[in-house]
């Protein structure tokens, strides 16, 4: 068994995984030749997602900044993926060094490198939880560890929600994720989508992989924030949310929505 109840063989590598697929777009090597060779396949059915990941992750990098600029001092991160520096609390920490960070993913491999990463820090904590039990996250005694829900806190969502089937309800999901945050928090999220282009194909990359890849448009994805207040611009476009260089990409290039907003009840 490892230190987090899970026996080797339950690491699936047979599979290709969403973050290891994901660390490969972005130029990661903690992946496998099966995650390799999905992320080639998805390229070829989308090839802007090359550039789609790297925009994903400039809002990720400029949504933290937002918040904690907002005054929010703990984060939450959910379907965190392999460690890419900057990493959340790297980015949060250049602006309040006090900033507290949980993250959350599903995969022991993600654990296993993120525990290497974050050891010796108690402000940083990583818990080996599913999106899909989102009270489970809640209770978590390493988000525990970090976090007080009696304090605002920025719930960050960032390329996860997509790998939620509709069977899985993921309003319900956020709900109960909303539910557990207090007033003042902020909603992170980002959620590919085919609004722009016929991604049938690159949807069914996914359909051996251990997630499947649900593209929802801009209506469903803004569903997703009931309860909260989006900020200015709302849901866009991730170049688009405002940007601090010209986005390099334009209108309709890049498949996925981005969005951050507050809880004010």
């Amino acid at each position: 068994m490892t230190e987090n109840g899970f026996r080797a063989e339950e690491i699936d590598t047979s599979r290709p995984h969403p973050a290891r697929i994901y660390d490969y777009l972005l130029g990661g090597k903690n992946n496998y030749e099966v995650d390799r060779e999905a992320g080639d396949r998805l390229a070829a059915a989308a090839p802007e997602v090359w550039s789609g990941v790297r925009a994903n992750r400039a809002f990720l990098r400029r949504a933290v900044r937002y918040v904690v600029g907002s005054g929010i001092r703990q984060i939450l991160d959910i379907g965190t993926g392999l460690p890419s520096s900057p990493n959340v609390h790297e980015i949060a920490r250049e602006l309040a060094p006090d900033v507290r960070v949980a993250y959350v993913d599903n995969d022991p491999i993600v654990n296993t490198y993120a525990n290497v990463l974050l050891r010796g820090s108690a402000a940083t904590s990583i818990a080996l939880a599913d999106l899909r039990d989102p009270r489970a996250i809640l209770d978590h005694p390493e988000v525990r560890q970090v976090i007080d829900f009696d304090e605002p806190v920025a719930l960050l969502l960032v390329a996860i929600v997509h790998f939620l089937t509709e069977a899985e309800k993921p309003e319900r999901v956020l709900a109960t994720l909303r539910d557990g945050l207090p007033s003042g928090s902020f909603l992170v999220l980002s959620h590919a989508t085919g609004d722009f282009a016929d991604r049938s194909a690159a949807q069914a990359v996914y359909d051996n992989a251990t997630a499947t890849l649900n593209l929802r448009s801009h209506a469903e994805v803004e569903r997703l924030f009931d309860g909260f207040t989006l900020v200015e611009p709302g849901l866009a476009e991730v170049p688009f949310w405002r940007p601090d260089a010209p986005p390099q990409t334009g209108p309709g290039e890049i498949g996925y929505y981005g969005g951050v907003a507050r809880k004010t009840g």
